[in-house]
């Protein structure tokens, strides 16, 4: 492996392992190379991130490296977080508001145990989105955070209560959240459709 594919696989290592970040240990154990060269190829792409003036930036936390975006641009990730619209949110975004909405209160780890995959980025996107918000803790060990549906969501889907949800009709867990996230795009994409109406 020359010097340079080290460091291409380094970003992409860092982007992968997201908030929890990686240690040279482990880089290396993955690249099977030396923790010095390592070492040396993550300060050379922290340095290149800098003085390229790229978007992000290489940072060190508790001995893990990983990728975070800028300060001083701020005050445009607060404008995304708070954009209004509504048809950019993902499957897997789309997946988890729809496991809130039909079984709220929830925590994060059952969100997780019905999708089979980590969603705390996707809670995060709605939370900004105002989609969902803490309604309470739950009674168990940690006192998880329950999420719940705001006002913001029954707006956004042009439900009056959250008794108006179409009612799904399988009863397996996993068909029923196929069927959820397609009832609940179904209404978003209808009541979409009302407001392109109105504004015309």
């Amino acid at each position: 492996m020359d010097y340079k594919s080290l460091k291409s696989i380094i970003e992409g290592l860092l982007f992968l392992s997201g908030d929890e970040g990686l240690t040279i240990r482990q880089i290396a154990e993955i690249t099977e190379q030396r923790n010095e060269l390592v070492s040396r190829a993550m300060e050379d792409l922290k340095n290149e991130y800098v003085s390229q003036k790229r978007g992000l930036q290489v940072i060190q936390i508790a001995g893990n490296y990983r990728l975070a975006t800028l300060a001083d641009h701020a005050p445009y990730f607060e404008r995304l977080a708070y954009s209004p619209s509504r048809a950019s949110l993902s499957q897997a975004a789309l997946e988890t508001l729809a496991i809130v909405a039909y079984r709220q209160p929830i925590t994060r780890v059952e969100i997780e145990e019905i999708r089979g995959v980590k969603s705390e980025r996707a809670i995060h996107t709605l939370n900004n989105k105002d989609l969902i918000h803490e309604v309470g803790r739950a009674e168990a060990v940690g006192r998880p955070i329950l999420y719940g549906t705001t006002k913001t969501f029954l707006e956004s889907f042009g439900l009056g209560t959250l008794k108006e949800l179409p009612e799904p009709n399988s009863a397996d867990n996993s068909d029923s959240l196929e069927e959820e996230t397609q009832l609940l795009f179904s209404k978003l994409d209808s009541q979409q459709l009302t407001i392109d109406e109105i504004e015309q």
